[in-house]
Protein backbone atom coordinates (compact mmCIF):
# COMPACT_ATOMS: atom_id res chain seq x y z
CA UNK A 1 0.00 0.00 0.00
CA UNK A 2 1.28 3.45 -0.89
CA UNK A 3 2.19 5.60 2.04
CA UNK A 4 0.73 9.05 2.21
CA UNK A 5 2.97 12.10 2.14
CA UNK A 6 3.14 14.31 5.23
CA UNK A 7 0.79 17.28 5.02
CA UNK A 8 2.46 20.65 5.29
CA UNK A 9 0.94 24.04 5.95
CA UNK A 10 -1.28 23.05 8.85
CA UNK A 11 -1.60 25.68 11.56
CA UNK A 12 -2.87 24.78 15.03
CA UNK A 13 -3.98 28.38 15.45
CA UNK A 14 -6.08 28.32 12.27
CA UNK A 15 -9.70 27.25 12.10
CA UNK A 16 -10.61 23.60 11.74
CA UNK A 17 -12.18 24.43 8.39
CA UNK A 18 -8.96 25.96 7.06
CA UNK A 19 -6.89 22.96 8.19
CA UNK A 20 -9.53 20.53 6.86
CA UNK A 21 -9.35 22.21 3.46
CA UNK A 22 -5.55 21.89 3.47
CA UNK A 23 -5.80 18.19 4.34
CA UNK A 24 -8.54 17.53 1.75
CA UNK A 25 -6.56 19.39 -0.92
CA UNK A 26 -3.50 17.23 -0.16
CA UNK A 27 -5.59 14.05 -0.39
CA UNK A 28 -7.09 15.12 -3.74
CA UNK A 29 -3.60 15.80 -5.10
CA UNK A 30 -2.50 12.39 -3.83
CA UNK A 31 -5.42 10.78 -5.65
CA UNK A 32 -4.44 12.43 -8.91
CA UNK A 33 -0.81 11.44 -8.50
CA UNK A 34 -2.00 7.95 -9.54
CA UNK A 35 -3.98 9.03 -12.61
CA UNK A 36 -1.27 8.01 -15.08
CA UNK A 37 -2.21 4.38 -14.34
CA UNK A 38 -5.93 4.73 -15.09
CA UNK A 39 -5.51 3.73 -18.73
CA UNK A 40 -3.37 0.70 -17.88
CA UNK A 41 -5.86 -2.01 -16.91
CA UNK A 42 -3.20 -4.47 -15.76
CA UNK A 43 -1.31 -2.09 -13.46
CA UNK A 44 -2.82 -3.97 -10.52
CA UNK A 45 -0.78 -2.47 -7.73
CA UNK A 46 -1.07 1.08 -9.03
CA UNK A 47 -4.84 0.81 -9.45
CA UNK A 48 -5.05 -0.55 -5.92
CA UNK A 49 -3.04 2.46 -4.74
CA UNK A 50 -5.51 4.69 -6.59
CA UNK A 51 -8.28 2.98 -4.63
CA UNK A 52 -6.48 3.66 -1.35
CA UNK A 53 -6.05 7.30 -2.35
CA UNK A 54 -9.78 7.55 -3.19
CA UNK A 55 -10.55 6.06 0.22
CA UNK A 56 -8.38 8.71 1.87
CA UNK A 57 -10.20 11.52 0.04
CA UNK A 58 -13.56 10.02 0.96
CA UNK A 59 -12.72 9.61 4.63
CA UNK A 60 -11.24 13.09 4.84
CA UNK A 61 -14.43 14.54 3.39
CA UNK A 62 -16.53 12.44 5.77
CA UNK A 63 -14.53 13.30 8.88
CA UNK A 64 -14.61 17.02 8.18
CA UNK A 65 -18.12 17.14 6.68
CA UNK A 66 -19.34 19.48 9.42
CA UNK A 67 -16.75 22.16 8.63
CA UNK A 68 -16.25 21.74 4.87
CA UNK A 69 -18.55 23.43 2.33
CA UNK A 70 -21.76 21.44 1.74
CA UNK A 71 -20.79 21.05 -1.94
CA UNK A 72 -18.16 18.52 -0.80
CA UNK A 73 -20.97 16.02 -0.15
CA UNK A 74 -21.30 15.15 -3.85
CA UNK A 75 -17.51 14.74 -4.10
CA UNK A 76 -17.66 12.36 -1.15
CA UNK A 77 -20.28 10.28 -2.98
CA UNK A 78 -18.14 10.22 -6.13
CA UNK A 79 -15.18 8.97 -4.08
CA UNK A 80 -17.33 6.31 -2.48
CA UNK A 81 -18.43 5.08 -5.92
CA UNK A 82 -14.86 5.20 -7.26
CA UNK A 83 -13.61 3.30 -4.22
CA UNK A 84 -16.33 0.67 -4.70
CA UNK A 85 -15.50 0.22 -8.39
CA UNK A 86 -11.80 -0.11 -7.72
CA UNK A 87 -12.56 -2.46 -4.82
CA UNK A 88 -14.50 -4.78 -7.12
CA UNK A 89 -11.63 -4.66 -9.60
CA UNK A 90 -9.17 -5.54 -6.84
CA UNK A 91 -11.40 -8.38 -5.62
CA UNK A 92 -11.37 -9.80 -9.16
CA UNK A 93 -7.58 -9.55 -9.25
CA UNK A 94 -7.34 -11.43 -5.95
CA UNK A 95 -9.77 -14.10 -7.17
CA UNK A 96 -7.79 -14.58 -10.38
CA UNK A 97 -4.56 -14.93 -8.42
CA UNK A 98 -6.15 -17.48 -6.08
CA UNK A 99 -7.58 -19.47 -8.97
CA UNK A 100 -4.20 -19.53 -10.68
CA UNK A 101 -2.57 -20.65 -7.45
CA UNK A 102 -5.08 -23.46 -7.03
CA UNK A 103 -4.82 -24.55 -10.66
CA UNK A 104 -1.03 -24.50 -10.59
CA UNK A 105 -1.03 -26.47 -7.38
CA UNK A 106 -3.45 -28.98 -8.88
CA UNK A 107 -1.36 -29.46 -12.04
CA UNK A 108 1.83 -30.04 -10.07
CA UNK A 109 0.54 -33.09 -8.23
CA UNK A 110 0.01 -36.56 -9.66
CA UNK A 111 -2.42 -38.00 -7.12
CA UNK A 112 -5.68 -36.08 -7.56
CA UNK A 113 -7.21 -37.02 -4.19
CA UNK A 114 -4.06 -36.22 -2.24
CA UNK A 115 -3.76 -32.95 -4.12
CA UNK A 116 -7.34 -32.00 -3.35
CA UNK A 117 -6.87 -32.75 0.36
CA UNK A 118 -3.67 -30.70 0.42
CA UNK A 119 -5.34 -27.83 -1.42
CA UNK A 120 -8.22 -27.79 1.03
CA UNK A 121 -5.80 -27.87 3.94
CA UNK A 122 -3.75 -24.95 2.54
CA UNK A 123 -6.81 -22.99 1.43
CA UNK A 124 -8.43 -23.24 4.87
CA UNK A 125 -5.49 -21.35 6.26
CA UNK A 126 -5.96 -18.48 3.80
CA UNK A 127 -9.58 -18.31 2.71
CA UNK A 128 -13.07 -18.06 4.11
CA UNK A 129 -14.70 -21.51 4.06
CA UNK A 130 -17.46 -20.36 1.68
CA UNK A 131 -14.88 -19.73 -1.06
CA UNK A 132 -13.36 -23.21 -0.94
CA UNK A 133 -15.97 -25.05 -3.06
CA UNK A 134 -15.82 -22.32 -5.70
CA UNK A 135 -12.06 -22.20 -5.92
CA UNK A 136 -11.51 -25.94 -5.82
CA UNK A 137 -14.21 -26.90 -8.32
CA UNK A 138 -13.24 -25.83 -11.85
CA UNK A 139 -16.81 -26.45 -13.06
CA UNK A 140 -18.19 -23.87 -10.62
CA UNK A 141 -15.41 -21.27 -10.78
CA UNK A 142 -16.64 -17.87 -11.99
CA UNK A 143 -15.41 -16.35 -15.24
CA UNK A 144 -13.21 -13.92 -13.38
CA UNK A 145 -11.39 -12.56 -16.44
CA UNK A 146 -14.66 -11.28 -17.90
CA UNK A 147 -15.78 -10.04 -14.49
CA UNK A 148 -12.52 -8.17 -14.10
CA UNK A 149 -12.86 -6.57 -17.52
CA UNK A 150 -16.41 -5.49 -16.64
CA UNK A 151 -15.23 -3.94 -13.36
CA UNK A 152 -12.35 -2.18 -15.08
CA UNK A 153 -14.67 -0.74 -17.74
CA UNK A 154 -17.10 0.54 -15.09
CA UNK A 155 -14.29 2.21 -13.20
CA UNK A 156 -12.71 3.63 -16.36
CA UNK A 157 -16.00 5.10 -17.60
CA UNK A 158 -16.61 6.71 -14.21
CA UNK A 159 -13.09 8.16 -14.17
CA UNK A 160 -13.58 9.56 -17.70
CA UNK A 161 -16.87 11.10 -16.60
CA UNK A 162 -15.09 12.80 -13.68
CA UNK A 163 -12.41 14.08 -16.08
CA UNK A 164 -15.06 15.49 -18.41
CA UNK A 165 -16.59 17.35 -15.46
CA UNK A 166 -13.15 18.63 -14.43
CA UNK A 167 -13.86 17.07 -11.04
CA UNK A 168 -10.42 17.83 -9.60
CA UNK A 169 -10.50 21.55 -10.32
CA UNK A 170 -14.13 21.80 -9.24
CA UNK A 171 -13.39 20.16 -5.88
CA UNK A 172 -10.24 22.22 -5.32
CA UNK A 173 -12.22 25.39 -6.09
CA UNK A 174 -14.82 24.37 -3.51
CA UNK A 175 -12.10 23.79 -0.93
CA UNK A 176 -10.56 27.19 -1.72
CA UNK A 177 -13.85 29.05 -1.33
Amino acid sequence: MAKTEPITGLNPQASTRKNACIIARAKVNELYSWQEWVDQPHALRMLHNLRIAAKRVRYTLEIFADVLPPACQSAQQEMEQLQEELGQLHDSDVMIALLRLCLTSQEETIDGQAAQKEQKKQAKLLLPPALLPILLNPKVAPDTEQEREKHYQEFHQHWQHLQEQDFRQHLLAILDS
